[in-house]
């Protein structure tokens, strides 16, 4: 089987905010977020709950708009996107696979119908979709489209979100903790269904994910802390992200170690590295 290749959405925010309002409070759930993923790339989101993680996915999906800073993903500047452009943009080109496979189906329906039912927005905006046997085969549970879904496990059942999330072969898919609540067999299952729909199809992939498992199955990962790029996770190694304005957040364990207020020189060295002096008192002045 081999699904038609599209060109995946890149994606890139930059300055990006959210403010939401709770019990008279404004908070920031987003404080200034860069974030560049290339078209056809795989990319976690790492963080502790609260983090951000899940607001910048749904802003990702054009399901909220930004409090401040800009957010595009492939051509389109979501934020200065009107409703009626919103509205084709959530239909054609992105896939969204929320945290819980039973949110994302119809469960008095097969997989094959949950598929058939996806597609309708990306039809009625006059876009091409692939044939729901397709879907499923590209996902691996072809065998099982007229099945009821109360029969299959949560693996396979978790796949039937995916294929909801791929319907119409999107730009961008965006999955909100796609193996919690998995055992290690089905999570790698699932892992490389999304692994074969990246490659097959060409979309762009972004998950939140709490497992370091997982996370360590993807080839690169961004976590977020306290609303912004709090580091990268490349190969293997970890990295700082510099921000736009030029501040590196720096990982708890090296915070431990040089608490806020803590003087510090910025030295280069000669083979090019830039190694962080704290000063001998470490404190700036009172």
């Amino acid at each position: 089987m081999s699904a038609p290749t599209r060109t995946g959405l890149a994606i890139t925010t930059h300055g990006l905010v959210h403010i939401y309002h709770a019990d008279g409070h404004d908070l920031a759930a987003l404080s200034g977020v860069d974030l560049r993923v290339a078209s056809g790339e795989i990319v976690g989101l790492l963080g502790p709950s609260g983090a951000g993680k899940s607001t910048l996915l749904t802003l990702c999906g054009g399901l909220l708009r930004p409090s401040a800073g800009t957010i595009r993903i492939g051509p389109n500047d979501l934020a200065q996107m009107d409703e009626s452009a919103l509205d084709r943009f959530r239909a054609t080109e992105v896939g969204i696979v929320l945290q819980g496979a039973d949110r994302n189906v119809l469960p008095y329906v097969t997989a094959r119908r949950n598929v058939d039912f996806a597609q309708r927005g990306a039809r009625q905006h006059g876009r091409e979709v692939p044939d729901a046997s397709e879907v499923l085969d590209l996902v691996g549970i072809l065998p099982l489209a007229n099945a009821p879904l109360a029969t299959l496990t949560p693996g396979q059942l978790q796949l039937a979100a995916l294929a909801v999330g791929i319907a119409a072969y999107p730009g961008v898919l965006l999955a909100d903790e796609p193996t919690s609540q998995l055992d290690h067999a089905a999570r790698d299952t699932v892992l490389a269904a999304i692994r074969e729909v990246n490659a097959q199809v060409g979309t762009t992939v972004l998950i939140v994910t709490h497992d370091p498992q997982v996370a360590a199955a993807l080839p690169r990962t961004v976590t977020i802390r306290d609303g912004r790029v709090g580091g990268e996770g490349r190969s293997g190694q970890e990295y700082a992200v510099v921000s736009a304005d030029g501040s590196l957040p720096l990982p708890p364990d090296a915070l431990d170690r040089l608490p806020p207020g803590t003087l510090v020189r910025v030295h280069p060295e000669s083979d090019g590295r830039w190694i962080i002096i704290p000063e001998e008192d470490g404190h700036g002045p009172a």
